[in-house]
């Protein structure tokens, strides 16, 4: 029953969220604060599903002006808890089917999330190249996930360079964000689900935009996101170490 009455609640709370959001965009279309308005509301739906949320930002980042954020993705759930952190001034990019979700996908678009084409490489590469533009031109930051899909409970997958050669291309820093792990973290039938930890690490420059440069960039803020992730879910009481040692297995 319990699971029953939090699933119609956060439908609906997310249809509303939707409708409010396009009425916003008729409003102010495209504003660079669209995607932080209905981020902000359906990830303040954590306590919906049982989990407390911590969310650590850090002063030196918000007067860095745009940035690129780079956060490790999880599951579905991440958009009830991860989306509370998403800043004002920022977007996302994703999936170009994403559009064809009914009213969902007409919200995300309009309220001026950048949409690729994950089939085709030549379209992925110019995506970079338009969203270093408006970053630029529009004063905006871009949250990606470069892992490129979700982890579910498989650790920190390798890093996709494309986040970072799209901070090299608009010459702004990289904003690492990690979040503690949530694998098997939420039973909608249970009450309280445990506690989830979202922290901002300091800024990355890259100096090197070689594709070397670019690619060792990317792997050493996967080792720094690791063992944070590792760090923020053990003081959550959700340990991620295992995971990483199962991943290391795969791997070798």
């Amino acid at each position: 029953m319990l699971a029953i009455l939090r699933i119609l609640t956060l439908a609906l709370s997310l249809i509303l969220t939707t409708l409010a959001s396009l009425l916003m965009c008729i409003i102010r279309p495209f504003h660079r604060d669209n995607v932080h308005f209905p981020a902000n509301i359906v990830g303040s739906l954590s306590p919906v599903i049982g989990v407390e949320l911590e969310i650590r930002r850090r002063k030196e980042i918000e007067d860095l002006g745009p940035v690129v954020y780079v956060c490790n993705h999880q599951n579905s759930y991440d958009i009830f808890t991860v989306s509370k952190s998403l800043p004002k001034g920022t977007v996302s990019i994703g999936k170009k089917s994403l559009k064809w979700i009914p009213f969902f996908g007409q919200m995300y678009w309009f309220t001026g999330n950048i949409l690729i084409d994950r089939a085709n490489r030549s379209k992925a590469h110019s995506t970079i190249a338009s969203a270093a533009q408006k970053i630029k031109e529009k004063n905006i930051s871009v949250w990606l996930f470069p892992e490129g899909t979700r982890s579910y409970g498989r650790g920190l997958l390798p890093f996709k360079t494309g986040a970072f050669h799209t901070a090299a291309q608009a010459g702004v820093p990289i904003v690492p964000v990690c979040v503690s792990n949530s694998h098997d973290m939420v039973d909608l039938n249970r009450w309280k689900n445990g506690k989830m930890i979202i922290e901002f690490l300091p800024p990355i420059h890259i100096q090197d935009t070689s594709k070397e440069g670019i690619r060792h960039i990317a792997n050493n803020t996967h080792e720094l996101m690791l063992a944070k992730i590792n760090e923020l879910s053990e003081e959550a009481g959700n340990p991620f170490q295992q995971l990483h040692e199962n991943q290391k297995a795969e791997q070798s």
